[in-house]
């Protein structure tokens, strides 16, 4: 608790000089890529701890592709997140300038909107990137875009917490481009975006974990028509086609691309006997 509010703190300072009029563009961009790289190792590096290091054998039976990943795969991982950081705090930096010129919808103070709408924006936003997620990533799987595009992120076929923003250069750019498009569709106060990252950034760590951590009995209720697992998204890496969704299992659902095989494969690895 006391790292997590420590990173936090971190986090808001960084927050405050980048809202600062005065403060230059490089600034900017330098306080938002270590602002989102903060955050970033935190979440992926608790999740890698837990996961890969304290609770490696207790929770093993839940582990969707029963192997650990290569250190090679890893350090690749490592490598393109680094890269992604950086186009996340350019663009960032760039959307934040744009504001300051009225060029959005983006706000700076609460009371102009109230704390109903502050909260309200990051539910659009959370409903909105699912939306953007969904509709950019089978874009990305259309044959002559893929290598360029989507390729880097597949290399991990058994993906580790770290493969979270393991993106190439170019989807990078389309991975970030939901802050521009959310202060220009709609009135966001920025810190309401930054609460909204935190929630996409441990949805997205959660997501690659390689650890089925919901309850068995999730796909014999209605959630299962809602919520997405990291069943789900392994899947995606591991079969290279179908569950396209981020947060929610709604557009796969609507589009009929969840992977045939995804619920009973989630079946499968939430029944495994839990080993000594």
């Amino acid at each position: 608790m006391l790292h997590a509010l420590r990173a936090e703190a971190i986090t808001v300072n960084l927050a405050e000089r980048i809202l600062d009029p005065n403060t230059s563009f490089l600034e900017v961009t330098l306080g938002a890529t270590v602002a989102v790289g903060v955050r970033y190792f935190f979440f992926a590096g608790i999740a890698w701890w837990l996961g890969y290091v304290l609770f490696k054998n207790r929770w093993f039976h839940r582990k969707i592709i029963a192997r650990l990943p290569q250190s090679a795969d890893v350090r690749r991982e490592l490598g393109y997140s680094f890269l992604t950081l950086a186009i996340f705090g350019l663009i960032g930096g760039a959307t934040i300038v744009a504001a300051r010129h009225g060029w959005t919808q983006m706000y700076w103070k609460v009371g102009d909107r109230g704390w109903g709408w502050f909260f309200g924006s990051i539910v659009c936003a959370i409903f909105l990137h699912d939306a953007y997620f969904y509709w950019t990533h089978r874009l990305m799987h259309q044959r002559r875009l893929f290598p360029v595009f989507h390729r880097v992120h597949h290399l991990s076929t058994n993906p580790s917490p770290w493969a979270a923003y393991a993106f190439a250069p170019a989807e990078a750019v389309v991975e970030a481009g939901i802050f521009p498009l959310a202060v220009i569709v709609m009135p966001m106060h920025p810190f309401a975006f930054g609460l909204f990252m935190v929630w996409q950034m441990v949805f997205n760590v959660a997501g690659h974990t390689g650890y089925e951590f919901h309850p068995r009995w999730l796909m014999n209720s209605w959630l299962r028509f809602l919520l997405n697992t990291p069943t789900n998204h392994v899947m995606h890496h591991e079969k290279m086609r179908g569950n396209y969704g981020l947060y929610f299992n709604i557009w796969d659902r609507l589009m009929g691309t969840n992977h045939p095989e995804y619920e009973d494969r989630f079946r499968e690895v939430t029944a495994r006997p839990v080993r000594d």
